[in-house]
């Protein structure tokens, strides 16, 4: 799934498919996605550690030009990914850069954001979608067509859950409600319109 303006990469996400990657909330340049953050150095050699914002495996195990943003920086810079494996357990990719060899140079590295264009964003498959291209569609009632509110967040759990600002919310406190993205409740997606139509049930947006 993408996130827009400059947030992190899209996660693919399904209706019918468990996310498990959480969210990432740095800023990146437009035209860019973020796509993982060095977290650490990783053993004697210059290897890293990178937590990802991406369910696309191709990106961190598929060599090729990468692009690094450190955190006092404004423009990536690009860097070749040598290879990459994933950590089991860990939800973290272990990843060899060209021009790292030891563990001091893998440490400065550590806050670095790693990012591909904006442009170069994978193909899904039928009923997935990029966050990115969720937020900011429109909600609706689907049987009675009332706006309900507009997607704010996509939110990785057992089911992905959509965030909806509500336009009405029945408690001013609690101006947001979490919506199950599962088909049975959000049965229509229309990326053309800029709409979700819900089935809500009882209880759920009140």
């Amino acid at each position: 799934m993408i996130r827009e303006n400059p947030m992190p990469e899209s996660r693919k996400t399904n209706p019918s498919r468990t996310n498990t990657t959480p969210p990432s909330l740095a800023t990146v340049p437009e035209g860019w996605l973020q796509i993982g953050k060095i977290v650490a150095a990783q053993g004697l050699k210059g290897e890293v550690r990178v937590y990802p914002d991406s369910d696309f495996p191709e990106r961190f195990e598929q060599p090729g030009t990468r692009w690094l943003l450190p955190t006092d920086a404004t423009e990536p810079q690009p860097i070749e990914l040598i290879k990459g494996r994933y950590l089991h357990g860990k939800n973290m990719y272990i990843l060899q850069l060209a021009g790292i060899s030891d563990r001091d140079q893998a440490e400065a590295l550590k806050g670095c954001k790693l990012l591909v264009p904006e442009s170069d964003r994978p193909q899904l498959e039928e009923g997935e979608f990029h966050v990115i291209d969720l937020i900011g569609l429109d909600v609706f009632d689907q049987a009675t067509q009332a706006l309900l509110g507009t997607v704010t967040d996509v939110i990785p759990a057992g089911n992905d859950l959509l965030e909806v600002k509500l336009v009405a919310p029945s408690n001013p406190k609690q101006p947001t409600v979490l919506v199950p993205f599962v088909k049975e409740i959000v049965p229509v997606v229309d990326l053309a319109a800029r709409r979700v139509e819900l089935t809500p049930p009882v209880g759920l947006i009140e």
